[in-house]
């Protein structure tokens, strides 16, 4: 759902077309609770204002706080209505940052915080990442796993450039046949790929159209409820998908303290369950939306899921042409693979979800035919396997207000990206890295040197000896 207006309005009409699209416009006012997760927006309860809007004025109201997956809030809303908890749950999330850009203004009508906010673990970033300024913007982190995936690969930078480029040249194509894309004017490879006027560098070797493009207008709504709750409101069956698999770690790892930068084996785990339970390999699954925030996000989950390399995981176009509403851009995605799980009921559809910098994953399995499994569906929380399948290393603590050291001493480069010049987009000036010391800790730091930012960008710094003093760094 897009449109020039407010968030919230945009919300009240994915909340309306949700309903009208399962044929019972009769199901808003029974509606029992209501999640949102936040967004980019400064509103107190949006759960609430929309509550009123649509007459469930005595629904629960939830606010999700960024860092807490997308398929969590999924998880806990097939649980809630599992324990008889709830009966009809809306899903419901948007941003309007275009209408925001354009002059637009968001009146937050709630005085009171919502019924209950989730929140995000307190572990979700380090604390030697926050000092050293390479957690916002995000790209930074994900062309830092995306430089250690080239190297892991052995690929040149040519070849690692050439390589992101052409599997978003594909994501572009399925963006140009879908309707609802924000950003569907066709590109090549080789146009996502050269730096130019409208897709300047933004960390190497991420250019803007390498990046989840967040000034959109868009919002989802997802409507769950019980197989009895749904025939009580006379929704058709050919309108009901239903979930196989639906699993997600609320455990975080962060970026410095796993041991492969280029793995998230946390995924890995959550591929193997679902694969176990379904008693066949995801890449035999017609239908696939990997969570495409940057291409490191689809690439690493390409290895770790067992999908081709070549293949182009998207039924949307991904974040980046589709558009990537800032933290729902999975009810986005589960909004399609609905509408294409109705067309094709007997197919399987996979769907993920990332949190954080490839921190906490999310996965699931839907399908227009109910699971045949004993059992029902998988739904879990797999915390205790994602952590137990990640080698760590131990992190740095940063230098301390009153006066404890940070980390100091030769170090080795584990991977890096650089960064331009506010005022001269072209112009290198500042490289980030992570770095191992002499001990075995692991680091984040940076340095404001423009030749050693151009030597990073034109050669690489990954395998070089540094020397790291609190969160900076020298050759």
């Amino acid at each position: 759902m897009s449109a020039d207006a407010p968030v919230i309005e945009l919300m009240t009409r994915a909340a309306v077309a949700a309903a009208r699209d399962a044929g019972s416009s009769g199901l808003l006012p029974c509606i029992d609770r209501i999640t949102v997760p936040q967004g980019s927006w400064s509103l107190t309860d949006p759960a609430r204002t929309l509550a009123r809007r649509i007459g469930a004025g005595g629904a629960h109201t939830v606010l999700s706080e960024v860092g807490v997956s997308q398929q969590e809030i999924v998880n806990e809303t097939l649980a809630a209505i599992a324990r008889g908890e709830c009966d009809l749950v809306l899903v419901v999330g948007g941003e309007a940052r275009g209408f925001a850009r354009r002059g637009g203004t968001e009146d937050d009508e709630e005085k009171a915080p919502p019924d209950r906010t989730v929140t995000r673990p307190a572990d979700f970033v380090a604390p030697v990442e926050i000092a050293a300024g390479i957690v916002w913007p995000p790209v930074q982190q994900y062309a830092l796993i995306e430089n250690a995936l080239g190297r892991h690969e052995h690929l040149t930078a040519t070849e690692q450039r050439d390589e992101v480029s052409r599997l978003w040249a594909r994501f572009n194509e399925v963006a140009q046949r879908n309707p609802l894309a924000a950003f569907g004017t066709p590109m090549s490879a080789a146009e996502i790929a050269t730096p130019a006027r409208g897709n300047r560098p933004l960390a190497h070797p991420y250019n803007v159209w390498h990046a989840s493009q967040w000034t959109v207008d868009q919002a989802a709504a997802l409507l769950f409820c019980s197989a009895e709750r749904a025939q009580e409101a006379s929704v058709a069956k050919d309108r009901w998908v239903f979930p196989h698999v639906a699993l997600h770690s609320s455990a975080a790892v962060t970026l410095t303290a796993r041991r492969d930068l280029h793995r998230w084996p946390a995924m890995a785990a959550l591929g193997r369950a679902t694969e176990d339970h379904l008693g066949l390999p995801l890449h035999a699954l017609t239908l696939a939306e990997v969570y495409s925030c940057f291409p490191a996000a689809v690439r690493v989950q390409q290895r770790e899921l067992g999908l081709d390399p070549a293949g182009t995981p998207t039924l949307t176009g991904g974040m980046t042409f589709a558009g990537g509403p800032f933290n729902n851009y999975v009810l986005q995605s589960g909004a399609d693979l609905v509408r294409r799980l109705r067309e094709e009921p007997t197919e399987l559809g996979l769907i993920t979800t990332v949190s954080g910098m490839l921190s906490k994953p999310g996965l699931a399995v839907w399908s227009g035919t109910p699971p045949p499994q004993p059992g029902g569906p998988l739904v879990g929380d797999l915390a205790t396997e994602s952590l137990a399948a990640t080698p760590v290393r131990p992190v740095a603590t940063p230098q301390s207000p009153g006066g404890r050291a940070g980390p100091a001493g030769p170090a080795t480069v584990i991977s890096f990206t650089v960064t331009y010049a506010p005022d001269d987009p072209w112009e290198p000036v500042r490289s980030a890295i992570v770095a191992e010391l002499a001990d075995g800790e692991r680091t984040a730091a940076t340095c404001e040197d423009e030749a050693i930012a151009r030597l990073a960008n034109s050669e690489g710094l990954i395998g070089r000896g540094v020397h790291v003093k609190d969160t900076a760094f020298s050759l």
